[in-house]
């Protein structure tokens, strides 16, 4: 539907018509400066006893770039058909421990060897495309927390930025607290009942400001779930000079910690020491029921004044060769 903001702007229209027939009508000779082309060429245009061929195209010309610029000046609109958010969902946070310890290989996915944060993109990807409904964000986190997607419902970019992540980014360290705190403050401000937080990390809080029970706290209070997820395998044989051994690759996991967050909180603690346990769990955080909210409307629009206005121009930059024209004859 095409709209205009301003369209009293066109009672304008008749301004110039109405300015040659007061001009007319003066006869005071006043020292002027020199004036500018438009005025010289309808000065020109309206002197039809030279019977210049031209007159009519300046006429033409100077009418069309006025009511261009006056349809320009209202503000034209196109407005969309109504388009309904879903009414119903989670506003979801999902942070993402990127630190250096990600990279350790002991994951299989299809057979290859990969690393911690490779299989974290494997599952959650699938995660995030069935949360239709839900407003998902992604924190990325190291020694800093960052806020890589806000709360969207746009899960296709979603999944691209956290495709493009890479380990390290975020520092080698791992500030779990300091993660807590970033969903707390993008979260506290969402509908009560509606808000939860998936933390995924191999390790433990060696880094940041607050440490992560203290965050749990403050989540509690705010009424954010927090839903902790342990990654990494528990047996890994390392190849020796002589023969290979066995060790567990995720001796620095805090499970304890994560237990007392999620218990804090109200979620749960997850362990996953291989994909298929990781696919499984986000499988049983599908289950989440969705909370009522209010529905969202919403009418996509286009501003369309650069289309008038682009006439206007073209019809000026016409104007200036006829000037030349007519000052040679």
């Amino acid at each position: 539907m095409l709209t205009f903001e301003w369209p009293w702007i066109m009672l304008l229209l008749p301004l110039p018509l109405i300015y040659r027939l007061w001009r007319g009508k003066l006869d005071i000779a006043v020292p002027a400066l020199k004036s500018p082309i438009y005025s010289d060429l309808a000065a020109q245009s309206s002197d039809t006893n030279r019977g210049n061929h031209w007159h009519w195209l300046v006429l033409l010309l100077l009418t069309l770039a006025w009511v261009a610029i006056l349809l320009a000046a209202t503000r034209p609109l196109w407005i969309g058909d109504p388009v309904t958010l879903p009414s119903n969902g989670r506003d979801l946070l999902l942070a993402v421990d990127i630190s250096g310890s990600m990279e350790q290989t002991d994951m299989v996915v299809n057979g290859n060897s990969v690393d911690r944060l490779t299989t974290v993109k494997y599952v959650v990807t699938d995660f995030v495309e069935r949360r239709q409904g839900d407003r998902l964000g992604l924190i990325l986190f190291g020694t800093r927390p960052y806020l890589q997607t806000p709360l969207t419902f746009d899960r296709r970019t979603m999944n691209t930025l956290l495709g493009e992540a890479q380990i390290g980014f975020a520092g080698e360290k791992t500030a779990i607290g300091d993660a807590i705190g970033l969903a707390v403050k993008r979260l506290k401000q969402r509908p009560e009942n509606h808000r939860v937080l998936i933390l995924l990390t191999d390790g433990a809080n060696s880094a940041g400001e607050v440490q992560p029970l203290e965050a749990a706290e403050i989540a509690a209070s705010e009424g954010i779930k927090i839903y902790t997820i342990g990654i990494g395998a528990e047996v890994m044989l390392q190849r020796g000079f002589f023969r290979s051994k066995r060790v567990n690759p995720s001796r620095d996991l805090d499970e304890t910690t994560l237990t007392a967050i999620a218990d804090k909180t109200g979620g749960q603690y997850f362990r996953a020491r291989n994909p298929e346990e990781l696919e499984a769990i986000y499988q049983q955080l599908d289950q989440l029921e969705p909370v009522d909210q209010e529905a969202e409307t919403l009418r996509p629009t286009k501003s369309l004044f650069f289309w008038p206005l682009g006439v206007a121009l073209i019809c000026s930059l016409l104007l200036v060769p006829i000037a030349h024209r007519r000052e040679q004859n």
